[in-house]
């Protein structure tokens, strides 16, 4: 079966309401979260505290230097989409610098729609692939179900227990990571495939040919991933932390990120999926 396996499902792969939208955003993700002092995050910061560099504006003051400021990590993380669905509709514009309920309230339901929106992503690829037809409909299903979820009032969205919702979705995609891995050639150099939760920090893997590996969960932090065939290979959780995948193909890789991606170092030849962007700091 060829590689492009994604992209000829009967479903359109539109997920441009999952990306994060920051000027409709009132800067959630740099208030309700907790930052660590590391090589991350130049400072500590307990969750409800606005971060130092948040303007009036909810805008970034050092948005253009956060990498060689001290906050790589602000580069890397990514809403899915969350923030402005949360600032915009669930609260319906309200600001949370207004009132401390509605502060606290806010950035209890942030990362529950976050971990929601993310589900949403990898449910709306899985109708993009092909091989997994037979699970559409279940996976269309808890699609609409999982967006009904994000978009519950927001005592209930508080109140749900997502991480019991996070289980039912990931044993669907299991099987569809199955089902769409199958179709990849067998690998010449006889290489595991499932390398599902391995430690491969700094790992070697320069051209390996890894079609339809099970990588959910990897730790590919520092790896050499440098021209290496990534193709239809599941990469859900991998860590990608400083990987170098400049000129690796990715182009049909199963549920790769965005955050993934600003993680790792690529370059121009860097084959990515069309529904990905090239992060501008691989060009610097």
């Amino acid at each position: 079966m060829p590689h492009n396996a994604q992209g000829s499902g009967t479903d359109r792969d539109d997920r441009a309401a999952l990306r994060a939208d920051c000027a409709n955003c009132s800067g959630l993700c740099c208030v309700a979260l907790t930052l660590t002092r590391s090589a991350d995050f130049a400072v500590d910061k307990e969750a409800g505290q606005p971060c130092r560099n948040l303007q009036e504006d909810f805008r970034c003051g050092i948005h253009t230097e956060l990498r060689t400021r001290g906050f790589p990590g602000c580069t890397v993380y990514d809403c899915f989409g969350a923030g402005q669905k949360v600032s915009g509709e669930i609260f319906d514009g309200r600001d949370w610098r207004g009132d401390r309920a509605t502060a606290r309230q806010m950035f209890q339901v942030f990362p529950v729609v976050r971990q929601l929106h993310e589900l949403l992503w990898y449910l709306t690829e899985t109708l993009s692939l092909a091989p997994a037809k037979p699970l559409h409909d279940e996976a269309r299903s808890l699609l609409d179900e999982t967006e009904r979820l994000s978009r519950l009032p927001a005592d209930a969205c508080a109140e749900l227990d997502v991480a019991a919702h996070r289980e039912t979705v990931a044993e669907l995609l299991h099987r569809v990571s199955a089902r769409v891995r199958a179709t990849a050639p067998r690998p010449k150099n006889g290489r595991k495939r499932d390398r599902r939760g391995a430690d491969l920090i700094g790992a070697r893997l320069r051209g390996a040919d890894l079609r339809g590996a099970d990588l959910r969960g990897a730790y590919l932090i520092a790896a050499d991933l440098s021209g290496a065939d990534l193709r239809l290979a599941d990469l859900i959780g991998a860590d990608f932390r400083d990987a170098d995948v400049s000129g690796a193909d990715l182009t049909d890789s199963l549920f790769l990120t965005q955050a993934q991606l600003n993680a790792a170092r690529g370059d121009a030849a860097t084959r990515l999926p069309s529904a990905l962007r090239r992060p501008a700091h691989w060009d610097r």
